[in-house]
């Protein structure tokens, strides 16, 4: 079966050891796929889904040793063979003859899917099933910060708390914030930018966040660093602010995937009530590069039912959507924004997942204790499987920004964005 899929085993990007302790695969992989029981190989491959392969992972039918990406991009570059219906047909009587077993009983884990989607209600529980895993949790794979973002490598020798601090800077650039102004940070998360931007830039700064750990802490980050006095953090939905023009600039990093094709409109035109005339907002967000017909089989039935059951959807962030790009700057547009700058950072955020791959693989056993194996499983696969999405450009992450012209067209920009590139870091040091 696996022949029929990734072709000669000399042609795989791993090894295979199976459950009677037979091997195939190329001399000298770096990466094997352990297949721990008879039964392994028939539930990672039936039903044909991302979800099969991940939950195989997730509950011990098999194990990945070494690097996972190159199990993944082979992976992924065998799954139209895998889904076209010609090739299921060809495949399914060698399926059904792979050996059974009895798996031992899979708890579930699965986030539940109650209430109306992108309801203020679920979405709140959908971000707490991805951000209350527990702040320590966090903390052994993020850098010091805790930014839970893409970050910014200027050579690619970084650190990852150097690319973060860039990143931080990049955004307060791109705002052109300056000493007294009030800033929004919708999906403020632990707080990083929000107090990078009132340390090093003056400003006061609102956070907005649905998760209790995230606001917890990011409030007793901000009191030691003394900063308490400038920013606050709330546990509010963006769509409960009063619409009136209160803040001069607003950023939102990260936050844009949870708000669904179907409240795009809102989230753009609550925006733009928030900002007040001259001011300028930063959108920060995964998108798709992929069109929506890349999977159009079945008038359209088995791609609905791939964005509905997936690993991502079923085990990360429940409700959340990438959309592209142009949908998003249609939007955007359609409430009265104006589009000044579009930059796609997918290579850094690669950069960043391999960074946070690295420490939660070294921090395996602290892991484990915090929380469990899945959970270890849960984030080392989704983390492996984005970092490859990033470096093959199925996915990208994207900073647009967007002005509020006065009623005379000024948008409060300069002329170059020389003042981005080139402008001097943490000017209030």
């Amino acid at each position: 079966m696996l022949r029929l899929l990734f072709g000669p085993p000399a042609k795989w990007a791993f090894g295979v050891r199976y459950w009677d302790g037979t091997y195939e695969g190329p001399a000298g992989a770096t990466t094997t796929l352990h297949l721990n029981r008879a039964g392994a190989l028939r539930r990672m491959l039936w039903p044909p889904s991302d979800l099969s392969v991940a939950e195989s992972y997730l509950f011990g039918d098999l194990d990945i040793e070494g690097d996972p990406l190159p199990l993944l991009t082979q992976g992924v570059a065998a799954a139209p063979r895998l889904l076209n219906p010609l090739t299921l047909l060809r495949l399914l009587p060698r399926l059904l003859t792979l050996p059974t077993d009895d798996a031992p009983p899979r708890p579930s884990r699965a986030a539940t899917h109650e209430g109306g989607v992108h309801s203020k209600e679920r979405d709140a529980r959908s971000i707490r099933y991805h951000y209350d895993v527990g702040n320590d949790f966090y903390a052994l794979f993020l850098d010091q910060r805790m930014v839970y973002s893409c970050a910014y490598f200027a050579t690619g020798q970084e650190t990852l708390e150097e690319a973060q601090r860039l990143k931080l800077d990049r955004l307060c650039r791109k705002l052109r914030l300056k000493p007294g102004e009030h800033l929004l940070d919708i999906g403020s998360g632990w707080g990083a930018l929000s107090i990078h931007a009132a340390q090093h830039y003056g400003v006061r700064v609102t956070g907005i966040t649905l998760s209790p750990a995230q606001a917890e802490l990011a409030r007793a980050r901000a009191q030691a660093a003394g900063v308490a006095n400038r920013v606050t953090f709330e546990l509010r939905d963006y769509r409960d602010l009063p619409p009136v023009p209160t803040f001069d600039k607003i950023v939102s990093v990260g936050m844009v995937e949870h708000v669904g094709s179907g409240k795009l409109p809102a989230y753009f035109q609550q925006a733009y009530r928030l900002l007040r005339p001259g001011g300028l907002f930063l959108n920060h967000g995964i998108v798709t590069a992929m069109t929506p017909g890349f999977v159009r089989w079945g008038f359209g039935l088995i791609e609905r039912y791939l964005n509905t059951h997936s690993f991502i959807q079923e085990y990360v962030f429940p409700d959340g959507e990438l959309r592209r790009i142009g949908e998003l700057t249609t939007r955007a547009e359609a409430a009265g924004f104006e589009l000044r700058d579009v930059e796609n950072m997918r290579e850094h955020y690669a950069l960043t997942l391999l960074e946070w791959i690295r420490r939660l693989e070294i921090n395996h056993d602290q892991v484990v204790r915090l929380t469990d194996e899945v959970t270890y499983r849960i984030w080392r696969l989704y983390m492996a499987g984005s970092a490859d999405s990033f470096r093959a450009g199925r996915i990208g992450v994207v900073q647009s920004l967007y002005a509020k012209p006065t009623a005379s067209g000024k948008a409060g920009l300069p002329l170059t964005r020389v003042d981005v590139e080139e402008g001097t870091p943490w000017a209030a040091d």
